[in-house]
């Protein structure tokens, strides 16, 4: 698909203000594409929509095609009818510029819990029919994701490989019993569902119809404790007792010097390639219901990628294999015609991987990233500067797993990189951010694409996530009520004029 010249901004739903302890597609979620359409942006990137389980990141998620219950809006439950203005009184009080996910998840569900239970004793007709409907053309997915859920709730939250032998290998009669003993549990899982599906197209709908298109988000790996991974075991490289034999990683890079060792446990791609890679066309289709453009999260895994023996400590020792490539996109292609994607493509390289990745995505005219806090410690040629790239990628001043421009400028980045950014700027850096931004937009992509966080010229304390790291403060940053001021709309909308990327 053909990119015009745009730019837009980076924000998870999880981050957007509210009552509730954390983001969620209420009003905040509406009041910021209406910053988006006011600042003439063109895209809202998001990161995976998916509900969360390991360390609360949205790359370690139970499931590859659900949606995450906790951005369901209470407000909007209220408006329909399932909650009461009682049922929203007493909120504990949770920080505005963080999310707690403990407390938050807890409170959450109680309010879903009661939701789901006003939902079954009073729906109207049309509500119950409309929740029938969604069930049936989703089952494909949703009856093993919602089993999975209520098992693992059964099972206090344990992985699938630690609950009981029948129900790791899926043995049909105790599925069948346990199914029958969890069938309200089962429902409430398809009910929360529903209402995050629901929610989040309602807001889609309405970004769409001002001309804001959504960027989402798919990891190419999968968790070990995922429905997915339960329910496809034939999918993945495992042992006969169901454990991975290989995981995923990458070995040591700018973010690590031991590597990163994910753990995902690594597809059998010659299996995949046999069922005429079924699992990853209806992936596909998914994401492209929740948004208009997806990035595929290191997208070079389809070239090749790191495999790690799975009792290793570290990333260290592994080896490349190579991916399914063209086979893989040819059938998504066949199977849903022309999308719109994004690959990031970053990492280090040897010469043989950046040249098999660069033919891939020019055969498929998949733009990659650029991200200018890479840019200023390589020289003239690094291909991180402006000077060097060609339109069809997309600018980034950073992304989720970056520190913000101000935080790279003050903490993370050296003084010679410091004194070149300030060299190639033209700019005594006090005000980086922005300065980063105009490099952005002013640079030949097609596409630039900033962070909140850089729009408000916040520092090392806001950034998102630090690769290699687990739990807090990583996937907690909270943008606090009213930051995103007029002002702010107004100057993006100058720059975004200037460099010829308004809608």
């Amino acid at each position: 698909m053909r990119f015009p010249r745009r730019s837009g901004i980076l924000l998870h739903p999880t981050s957007l203000p509210g009552r509730f302890g954390i983001g969620d597609l209420g009003d905040a979620a509406y009041r910021f594409v209406d910053f988006l359409a006011a600042s003439g942006q063109a895209y809202w990137q998001v990161l995976p929509l998916s509900p969360t389980g390991y360390a609360d990141s949205p790359y370690q998620t139970l499931s590859a095609f659900a949606g995450n219950p906790m951005l369901i809006s209470p407000q909007r439950l209220l408006e329909a009818g399932h909650l009461s203005e009682s049922d929203l009184e007493g909120v504990p009080y949770f920080p505005d510029d963080r999310v707690d996910f403990g407390p938050v998840i807890y409170h959450k569900t109680r309010l879903l819990n009661r939701a789901f239970a006003s939902f079954r004793s009073h729906a109207p007709p049309t509500q119950r029919t409309a929740f029938a409907r969604f069930c049936e053309a989703q089952a494909f997915w949703m009856d093993d994701f919602a089993l999975f859920m209520a098992l693992k709730e059964a099972h206090d939250l344990h992985p699938w490989h630690e609950w009981e032998p029948e129900l790791v290998t899926r043995q049909p009669e105790p599925l069948e019993r346990w199914g029958a003993a969890l069938a309200d549990e089962i429902e409430n899982q398809k009910y929360r569902q529903w209402q995050f599906f629901e929610q989040w197209l309602a807001v889609k709908r309405y970004a769409n119809e001002r001309g804001i298109r959504i960027i989402g988000d798919i990891p190419i790996f999968v968790s070990m404790d995922s429905a997915d991974v339960w329910a496809n075991p034939h999918l993945f490289h495992f042992d006969e007792h169901l454990r991975p034999t290989v995981v995923s990683g990458v070995p040591p890079d700018y973010f690590s010097a031991t590597g990163q060792l994910w753990g995902h446990p690594l597809y059998r791609w010659e299996v995949m390639a046999q069922e005429g890679y079924a699992w990853w066309i209806a992936r596909f289709r998914m994401a492209f219901t929740q948004a208009d453009v997806v990035r595929i999260d290191h997208f070079r895994g389809f070239y090749n990628y790191w495999e790690v023996a799975a009792d290793a400590e570290t990333a260290i020792h592994g080896r490349w294999i190579y991916g399914p490539g063209a086979d893989l996109l040819h059938a998504v292609t066949a199977g849903l015609g022309e999308v719109a994607i994004i690959a990031e493509d970053l990492g280090d390289f040897d010469e043989e991987s950046r040249a098999g990745l660069d033919a891939l995505q020019t055969q498929f005219g998949y733009p990659g990233m650029k991200v200018l806090q890479f840019a200023f410690g390589g020289g003239p040629q690094d291909p991180f500067l402006p000077h060097n790239y060609t339109p069809d990628c997309i600018a980034y001043t950073g992304t989720h797993d970056n520190d913000t421009t101000a935080g790279w400028y003050q903490t993370t980045s050296t003084d010679a990189e410091r004194d070149y950014a300030r060299k190639y700027m033209g700019s005594d850096g006090s005000d980086i951010a922005w300065d980063a931004i105009r490099l952005a937009w002013a640079s030949v992509a097609h596409t630039a694409i900033t962070t909140v966080q850089d729009l408000l010229s916040l520092g090392h304390e806001a950034r998102m996530n630090t690769p290699s790291t687990v739990g807090q403060p990583n996937w907690c940053w909270r943008l606090r009520p009213g930051a995103l001021t007029d002002g702010i709309a107004a100057r993006l909308l100058e720059l975004t004029t200037v460099y010829g990327r308004r809608r």
